[in-house]
Formats: C-alpha cells, structure tokens, sequence
C-alpha cells in the first residue's frame, strides 16, 4: 500500500504517545510500553510519526501560503497570514512563522523511541519468514536514520545561523530518547558543521540500510512502498546540505577562504556522488504533467526523489481566481515574470532579446507558462483570463477590483494546479472534483543545481573537478535546452565574465526552476541577497483597439504592490522562540535577535 495509506492506518495506533512541554514523551494509559514494543504495527506506528507533519502541500506554510509570498516571487492577499506579517518585520522570538523547533524534538523522540526499542530482537515483522523480517528492520532502521536526517536539516535551514560573536551555530544535536527535562533543558547548541556532520552521517546510514528506490513487486521494497524514504532521497538531502552549509550566510568568522573553498569541493563531490551512485538520472527538469492528473496516481515522476501525494482540490480553492470559485490567493510577481528569459536565451533586458513591453509574453522561455497565469492565457480549457480594465478604469472579470481577492500583481499562480475543467464546480454533478497531485520535497534537478552552484564556487563556470564530468556551463545549458532554449551563446557569454557573473545566471535559473517550491526564501538567506526588494505588478489597460500594459518595460519605473520591510541582517537568520530561551539559557540566540 501507498505510504500516505500507511499513515492513515498508523496515525490511529500511535495514539498512545503524547508531548509534554519539554522534549520529552510519555506513554497513555491506553497501551503500556511492554505492549506497544510486542506488537511489530505499533512498533513501526511510532517510526511513521516521524513522517507526519512533513509538509503534504507545497502552500501549507503559515496560514496556507507558499513561502514564495515572503520573497520577490509574489504576494498573497491573505492579510492575516504569519507570511504577510514576516514580510513587513514581523517575525521576533515571539512570533515566529516558520518555527519548526517544537515539532522537530518532537520527532527525534519518536525516531529514538524506535531505534532503541522498535529493533529489539522480540519484535517480529514477518513471524513465518526470517529473511522477510530481516528486510523489514533493516529498511525502517534506514527510514529512522533518513528522517532524523530530515528534521535535522529542517532545523538546521531554519535556525543555522551566525551569534554577535561570528560563532555559526546550528541546532542542539539529540541523539537518544529524552525523558529528563533538566537534561532537555541544558542542551546547547552545536556548531553548525557538528550538525552538518551529524545529518551527513545519518544520510549515509539511510543510504546503507535503504533501497535506493522502490521497484517491482516486492511487498518490502518494491513500487507500493514509494513515498517512503530512499536511497535516492538520502543522496539528494545530503546534496543540499553541503551546498547550504558551503553558503556565504553559515561561514564563521576568521574563516580562510581555502577552507570554504574546501567546503564548496565537498559540495561537489556530494551532489556528483548523487548523480553517479544515487543513479538518479539525467536532467529533464519538470513538465505539466508533472503537476496533477489521474496519471500521478500510481506513477511517480523519475524527477520527484522524495515526494508526497493528495488527492483533494485544496491547492485549487485557495489559489483558482476567484471567478472559477478559488481564492486568488498567491499572486506571482512582475520581478519573477521579469526573471525569465526570452525563448533566444537572452534576459529582456537584453537589445538583443527581441523583447517586446507591449507583448510581453511572446516568445519567453516556456516555463513561464508552466508557472503564471497571465492576461489572455486560457484557463483550465475555459476562457481567456481578464485581467484587463477598459478605458474607464472598469476590471475584467480577473482583474483587481472586479472581485475583493481578484490578483494583486496582474498574474495568477499556474504552477502545481490541476488543469481539469470545472475543478472546482462541475456542472454536471452540482459540487467540487478531486485531482491528484504529487508533491516533490526532493527533485533531481535540484541535485544538478546544487552541483553547478558547487562547481563555480570552487573553479568557475567552466572549470573541472578531477572525476567529475561536468561543468557549471554545461549544466546550465542542459537546463536551458529543457526548457526550450536552444542557443548557449549568452550562457557562454556569461561564463566568460567570471565566478560571479555566472553565480548570478545560477540563482536566476534556480529561481525560475523552483518557484512555488519554498525555496527561493531560504537562497536569498544563505546568499546574504536583499530581502527587502519591493514586489511590482502590472496594469493592463484594454482600448478600443489595443492593449496597453504597463509595468512590463524593465527599464521603467515599477508599479510597486507591496513594499518589505526586511532591511536588518537580523532577518537573515530566524530567532530562537523565547520560550525556549527560557526554559533553557545555554541556548546562544542568532545574530540581532
């Protein structure tokens, strides 16, 4: 059975386990641990909690947004979200909307209860098959150390960061049950490359008890166990956590540059080491068929390494324009519009692009259509969108002012949304469909990035590494090809600039590739880039004979939607919650808070 099946077995028979205040577990009357560590379902019960709580959607952040809105990518017209307050300054130790601290301790527990009791030789998985059994434990040992891996570095991205004394910490490493609250309340916090180190450790762990996908028939280790931890998923974690522990933002200070360069190598050889012994294939980058549809329902994109799955319209209802029954409630920005090139390759600001103001959207790379709705784009085999006024200052039926949600920017989130016709009222049936919608927390062509970032760090755009056959151009140019763009003249011309120059080519190619995959949020923090860049929109007027847009000529002043307030270095970094500071003073606060 699927894995999202399994949780909805086990998330009833782990009832017995509950959170005290501090990071410590205790066991309900309704089952005793001599019983709980008998039975082999409530046993691995415990493990599956680990993976509650893994985000299901790519909008479950503070309030249902993504966090995209907290960036130059979009804003969201949900004025009340923890996301919309963060953008204007308001994330303090008190109120933190990314806080993750809590639910992180909580799931070491549950991952520690289980190694320490769910392995024990008294506990059988399969009574009438030893081999079996064997193969059970061994692959929930694996999925224990993955998702220790997991909440580690889901710690680690949030709360890594430097002190006022340039100490770059990461978060206190736990690695056993607690059940001590003067022993929780004394932790203190580990060095940033002691986290780095501790979740590498367990990913190579994960990699050696795991398979490194699940295919064929197999009960255990075959195609119906996809969704749980992998090998593949394991290679890919660690990619990232050494290009995020190479990053400007996490290097302590009186740090030389040849150990950061040592770093960025390790980093090379890690995302290198995914591609060759993860097997996790060649690049392809994402298609709309990736998005929704029946045919996600049993198949699993090659590209998704870790992924989770939904059948619901929720997604749909919070981000459909309002006409078609939805929310509106992301909308993508004019900077992210600006950001994609044109089909030639070259960026609109570019003479030699062809880019035209008053046709914006000709021409452009093909992922723009993949990720926005724009004015004039059918929406979901219906109509034109109207997000036009008249001469009057009258809106289209999309248009901001025709409906108090209507898009704030111009443009409307297309990315991750199902394409079925009447999504969220059928006609036919008088209700709201369902579709089916896979989400990836781990994507190969994040491995290739992490690698192409790695490789220009450490030799430039198109130095070689001895033993790894690629270069950061060459990578970029297989994600350009992906995405339709056939020329590599400009990435070549970029390449010829130096390190820099095409450090920024890469954050923008990444920014494209993963917008609307809270990722963008945590690159512009590690990378130390503005925070506080106004996010700008169109207007779009319809005359008798034309339509004039304006907003879109890059040379021009914006129309500013929404100004952030994020101007500290402070914001760089996320405040420990003061109940935790609190409750344990060995606890170092990061920088400015």
């Amino acid at each position: 059975m699927k894995i999202y099946k399994i949780f909805l077995i086990f998330i009833s028979s782990v009832g017995f386990i509950s959170c005290q205040a501090d990071l410590s577990l205790k066991t309900d009357n309704s089952y005793g641990d001599e019983l709980t560590w008998s039975l082999p379902h409530k046993a691995e019960g415990v493990l599956l909690q680990a993976y509650v709580d893994i985000m299901t959607q790519p909008d479950n952040w503070a309030g249902n947004n993504f966090l995209d809105v907290a960036t130059d990518n979009a804003v969201t017209n949900d004025f009340t979200s923890g996301l919309y307050q963060l953008t204007a300054g308001g994330i303090t130790p008190h109120n933190n909307p990314i806080e993750n601290w809590t639910t992180a301790y909580l799931k070491f527990q549950y991952i520690h209860l289980f190694l320490e009791n769910g392995l024990k030789s008294d506990i059988i998985y399969d009574l009438n098959d030893p081999a079996r059994d064997i193969s059970i434990r061994t692959r929930l040992k694996g999925e224990a150390y993955f998702l220790r891996a997991w909440w580690g570095f889901d710690l680690l991205q949030k709360y890594g960061g430097l002190t006022d004394e340039g100490e770059a910490l990461g978060y206190p490493i736990v690695l056993k049950n607690v059940t001590n609250t003067s022993e929780s309340n004394s932790l203190i916090r580990n060095t940033y490359e002691e986290c780095v180190r501790q979740i590498s450790n367990d990913c190579d762990s994960a990699i050696k008890y795991l398979p490194n996908s699940y295919l064929g028939t197999d009960a255990i280790i075959g195609e119906t166990q996809t969704g749980r931890a992998s090998g593949k998923a394991a290679y890919a974690l660690k990619s990232r956590l050494y290009t995020y522990a190479a990053s400007p933002a996490f290097q302590p200070s009186g740090i030389s540059d040849g150990e950061i360069h040592d770093k960025w190598i390790r980093a090379v050889h890690s995302s290198f080491q995914a591609i060759e012994d993860g097997l996790i294939g060649n690049y392809t980058g994402l298609t709309e068929a990736d998005f929704a549809g029946p045919g996600l329902r049993n198949i699993t994109p090659d590209e998704f390494l870790f992924r989770t799955w939904i059948n619901n319209n929720a997604m749909e209802t919070r981000n459909f324009p309002p006409v078609f029954f939805g929310m509106g409630k992301t909308n993508p920005s004019q900077n992210l519009v600006n950001s994609f090139p044109m089909i030639n390759g070259y960026p609109i600001t570019d003479s030699r692009s062809g880019y035209d103001p008053q046709a914006p959207y000709n021409n452009r790379d093909k992922r723009l259509d993949l990720t926005v709705y724009y004015h004039g784009q059918i929406f979901n085999s219906s109509r034109p969108l109207e997000i036009a006024v008249d001469e009057e200052g009258n809106p289209g039926r999309d248009a901001a002012g025709y409906e108090y949600r209507n898009t704030r920017t111009g443009y409307y989130l297309r990315k991750w949304l199902s394409s079925k016709n009447n999504m969220l009222f059928d006609p036919s049936l008088l209700t709201a469909v369902n579709d089916f919608h896979q989400y990836p927390l781990l994507r190969r062509s994040e491995v290739y990035f992490n690698l192409a970032e790695a490789l220009n760090e450490s030799v430039g755009p198109m130095g070689v590494v001895e033993n790894v056959p690629h270069t950061a151009v060459s990578i970029i140019n297989n994600v350009r090809k992906a995405a339709g763009i056939t020329s590599t003249t400009y990435v070549d011309e970029v390449a010829s600039m130096g390190k820099e120059a095409f450090r920024n080519l890469i954050l923008n190619e990444r920014r494209i590739e993963f917008a609307f995959e809270n990722m963008r949020y945590f690159d512009l923090r590690r990378w130390l880039l503005p925070l506080n860049e106004s996010v700008n929109g169109i207007r779009i007027v319809q005359s008798e004979t034309d339509l004039i847009f304006e907003g879109t000529n890059p040379t021009e002043s914006p129309l500013v939607v929404e100004k952030r307030l994020l101007n500290d270095e402070k914001y760089y970094y996320s405040p420990i919650s003061y109940e935790e500071i609190i409750k344990n003073p060995n606890l170092i606060q990061n920088k400015g808070w």
